[in-house]
């Protein structure tokens, strides 16, 4: 396995997790520790799609990052203005 196979595996598996949570009813799906996850997880996949190049994931998970870094922000209610 390579270095990207292994940070993109734990970074979907920390989404997959946070999800699978969220679905369980075990974590809050808009709390600060499911946002957390999805922003390590999506930072780690983006991160690892980039060092294989393949920019579809890399805009997919930047996106989906940054979407997370906003939802953390509207948790723990900090203005965007």
């Amino acid at each position: 396995m390579t270095i990207s196979e292994i940070i993109g595996s734990i970074g979907v598996g920390l989404i997959l997790l946070a999800y699978f949570l969220a679905t369980e009813k075990l974590m809050k799906p808009d709390g600060k520790v499911f946002f957390v996850m999805n922003i390590i997880g999506a930072a780690l996949a983006t991160y690892a799609s980039l060092l294989i190049s393949y920019w579809p994931f890399v805009i997919l998970e930047g996106t989906w990052t940054l979407v997370s870094v906003y939802g953390l922000m509207k948790a723990m209610k900090i203005s965007m203005t």
